[in-house]
């Protein structure tokens, strides 16, 4: 991936819902000006969702999601509703689509109430205008024809005027001053992609430039002789979590450290919270089950940080045996009450609305949710050192 691509995690999600027939599969394509999607007259032709990263003006970067019916039949059509919901919990706006010649069903105002319960912006559109039976759209509808093309655009402009606004938060650019030194830590393991940094390291850097900052990366194995080289101290050093503990030792107690995890937890949301599920670490018993999640899939090594490595830092500092389940991916289960604790990713491949669903899943079911960065942190007795330097916590010891 290159610098200057959006990534999935920064980009609006829009997803179109509603009942089999309704027309989302060619209102999409309308939208989009493209197929994305097959359309036929038979219902369910979309058996599971579609995805479309773009440009669509006058959006910017956005993904296209087009979903199965939400009265999709039977045993498949279960596994196909479960499908839509996933893709309603990771949407950023959400288009109802109605079938103006049949008017609001049943699962059309289920689905409503679900948007409104995840505080989700939505429109509802009254498909098949041009139709001689189409009726007077209601419920703040509005009509459009994914035939004809009517109000097509008015579509788009009206999306358009819903965009939640964009993430203005910093990774760490508001922390640093111009001409400021920024030391990136980031290990090249076998872990590491091959000729490339990972998101979060790309985004730092970013951000650090952005801020008229000067980035100097490094790998842990020169880090003493970087810091060395440098005329006066850094105003901050960012480590991959897992050296956290070597590179604690070697940057003085004087520089601020954090981890680009921790970063990510910040720039999502929920650093807060994150840092208070982190202590739950402490209170893990004997057969306690943690759920590793992962927001995207990769493969993986033999000494994988999600799967390996935390399970046995976990095991190692309690001295108990805990059991470890993963997810991966879109996957995340609904019930977490089998959980003691959620410990995800930095989410970077995720959309700020989908970590924060997950969080507050989470918070909800009384579960403790934190990240890899935060927990290692709990772990290697770093956790008040790598995250006091951001102002708006309030750490507080035990």
């Amino acid at each position: 991936m290159s610098l200057n691509e959006t990534p999935s995690g920064q980009r609006t999600h829009i997803g179109f819902f509603g009942c089999r027939n309704a027309g989302k599969s060619s209102l999409v394509n309308a939208v989009t000006g493209q197929s994305l999607s097959i359309v036929s007259e038979i219902q369910g032709t979309t058996t599971d969702p579609v995805l479309k990263a773009m440009e669509l003006l006058p959006l910017g970067p956005v993904v296209m999601i087009d979903t199965p019916g939400f009265d999709d039949e039977g045993a498949l059509g279960e596994l196909r509703i479960r499908r839509t919901m996933d893709a309603l919990n990771r949407c950023d706006i959400a288009v109802l689509v109605v079938d103006g010649t049949v008017g609001l069903r049943q699962e059309d105002r289920e689905l409503l109430e679900k948007m409104r319960e995840r505080s989700l912006p939505y429109l509802i559109a009254w498909n098949k205008a041009d139709s001689p039976e189409a009726m007077p759209p209601r419920e703040g509808g509005f009509p459009v024809s994914a035939r004809t093309g009517a109000n097509i655009g008015e579509l788009k402009e009206r999306l358009a005027r819903i965009v939640p606004e964009r993430n203005t938060r910093k990774l760490v650019g508001d922390l640093v001053k111009e001409g400021d030194v920024a030391v990136l830590v980031c290990p090249m393991d076998e872990s590491a992609p091959k000729g490339r940094l990972i998101l979060p390291q790309q985004q730092t850097i970013r951000d650090l430039l952005d801020a008229g900052a000067l980035p100097l990366v490094t790998r842990e194995t020169e880090l003493e002789q970087a810091l060395k080289k440098l005329a006066q101290p850094p105003a901050v050093v960012v480590t991959d979590s897992q050296v956290f503990r070597k590179v604690d030792a070697m940057v003085p107690e004087e520089i601020p450290l954090t981890s680009f995890s921790i970063l990510m937890a910040r720039y999502k949301g929920f650093l807060g919270p994150a840092l208070e599920g982190a202590l739950a670490v402490d209170r893990l018993k004997d057969r306690d089950r943690v759920l590793m999640a992962e927001g995207c899939t990769h493969h993986r090594q033999c000494n994988d940080i999600g799967t390996v490595k935390i399970p046995n830092w976990l095991r190692s500092y309690t001295g108990k045996d805990i059991q470890i389940e993963t997810c991966t991916g879109r996957d995340f289960p609904e019930d977490l009450s089998p959980y003691s604790l959620v410990i995800h990713c930095g989410g970077c491949m995720l959309t700020e609305t989908v970590v924060q669903y997950r969080m507050k899943l989470a918070v909800s079911q009384g579960i403790p949710f934190t990240n890899y960065g935060i927990a290692i942190a709990r772990m290697t007795g770093i956790l008040e050192r790598s995250t006091k330097m951001f102002p708006e916590l309030k750490w507080r010891k035990e």
